[in-house]
């Protein structure tokens, strides 16, 4: 069955195009959620005209992006945190803590786009994934230091 995806499907596609997919997934998933609309005879040509205006629109947004993964590359965090006698954390760092540091410097993302290879619980430095779109990613280097 082919659908036309109103929203980005991770691992399926991205908003605006026309894929073709199983015709349980559509009827049961896609459909029913928002995520997409079926292609009909009848309406193939008015979703074939809105493709060409959202390429458009993919392009400012993919520029957008690439620069904040620049930005986001070069950039830093430190953060203080009480530690047990041994260097570990009383707790460990989640993805709001930074989204709240990064929103301090400028940076608008949201916790779902933080991505931890492992969770942090000690002090030392670490790379966290930072996920831009479905195929762009930034890493950005989280410093744990210990509060005096």
């Amino acid at each position: 069955m082919e659908v036309y995806l109103r929203k980005d499907v991770e691992k399926i596609g991205l908003a605006g195009e026309i894929i073709k997919v199983g015709d349980g997934f559509a009827r049961n998933f896609l459909i029913p959620q928002g995520f997409a609309v079926e292609i009909t005879t009848s309406n193939k040509s008015q979703y074939l005209s809105k493709i060409r205006k959202v390429e458009n629109r993919k392009e400012v947004i993919a520029s957008q992006s690439s620069m904040l993964a620049e930005k986001l590359s070069t950039i830093s965090i430190t953060l203080k945190r009480k530690l047990h006698d041994n260097g570990q954390l009383y707790g460990s760092i989640n993805a709001s803590e930074i989204v709240i540091v990064l929103a301090q410097q400028g940076i608008s993302i949201t916790k779902s786009q933080v991505e931890f290879d492992k969770s942090i619980k000690s002090k030392g430095t670490f790379k966290v994934n930072i996920k831009l779109t479905a195929r762009l990613k930034s890493i950005i280097t989280v410093i744990v230091i210990a509060e005096q």
